[in-house]
């Protein structure tokens, strides 16, 4: 066991009051198995049910475990990110809360770390979902990785060990929209994956709905990658140059004498057309710009309403 190393596991939580209990005991239990220097922090996303009292007493049997409380619910990175501001340690695990990700597999992560990598990722290769969530996830995430320009495995999410130099350095990333992932992708440093058991949802359901994860997606698409933007550029060079062609057919039908009545149909869905690619790239603009101007505003990324007394 290294007495030295410090370690701390950030767990973002939202409505998990019965799941704390048994997440706290297996996480202290196999991070004692690594080093005796550790700390959970479960950072409330402003949860709906009892998870903030169920923190605080589980902070009051151990005071290595720490809870911090939002105001409101900003989002489970944005929760990520509050943890990360308030760890300070050699090594940092970010996992969910619901017990999918297996306490015991941190110990198999801090091993693959120790043989020189900065980041080891989770590789959930038997995921314990519905096939339809799996097949949608699979879809998802090639969509997204062509949008973003960044690679995306379905298989691998938060769950991983960072090295003090990652984290330090995604500490300095204050962009309004957050996801952790790409945010680790961004820094470089050498990364690995090990294969580890996932488990089924210890209680409960996935508050995760197809409109959230579309709409993660989208912002992600948005705030990691201008390829919608140079998109929008090769169609109107694609459209004017297909509108070309079509002003050179009708200019020989002219001159050979083969128009006789001007097509109302053709110009009319011609127009609609047009109008919607122009409208669309319009709107697409208007949410880069939109982005920028969230950007500027500089609010904080979170607000901390309550913290546990050991904190």
């Amino acid at each position: 066991m290294n007495t030295e190393t410090k370690i701390a596991v950030i767990i973002p939580v939202y409505s998990a009051e019965k799941i704390l209990d048994e997440l706290c005991s297996r996480l202290t239990f196999n991070l004692s198995q690594i080093t005796d220097s550790f700390e959970i922090i479960l950072v409330d996303d402003s949860s709906s049910d009892n998870s903030w009292i169920k923190i605080k007493e589980n902070s009051l049997k151990d005071n290595r475990i720490k809870g911090f409380l939002l105001s409101k619910n900003f989002g489970q990175h944005h929760a990520i990110t509050a943890g990360i501001d308030k760890s300070n340690a050699d090594w940092v695990v970010v996992m969910d809360c619901d017990l999918q990700d297996r306490p015991e597999e941190i110990v198999k992560l801090h091993n693959k770390a120790m043989q020189g990598f900065d980041i080891v990722l989770a590789l959930r290769k038997n995921r314990k979902d519905y096939l339809l969530k799996k097949m949608s996830s699979k879809l998802f995430y090639l969509i997204l990785s062509f949008f973003s320009g960044m690679k995306f495995n379905g298989e691998v999410g938060n769950f991983g060990i960072y090295n003090k130099k990652v984290v330090d350095n995604i500490k300095e990333m204050r962009e309004p929209f957050r996801f952790f992932v790409s945010s680790v992708k961004w820094t470089g440093f050498d990364s690995a994956t090990i294969d580890v058991k996932h488990d089924k949802r210890f209680e409960g359901k996935s508050t995760y709905d197809y409109k959230k994860l579309i709409s993660l997606g989208f912002n992600i698409i948005i705030s990691y990658s201008n390829k919608l933007l140079k998109m929008m550029i090769f169609f109107g060079i694609l459209f004017s140059f297909l509108s070309l062609l079509i002003i050179i057919y009708n200019f020989y039908l002219k001159f050979t004498d083969q128009i006789t009545e001007l097509g109302y149909t053709s110009i009319i869905t011609s127009i609609w057309f047009l109008a919607g690619i122009i409208l669309s790239s319009i709107g697409i603009l208007g949410i880069y710009i939109g982005k920028i101007y969230d950007g500027i505003k500089n609010r904080p990324l979170y607000i901390i309403s309550k913290k546990t007394l050991n904190e």
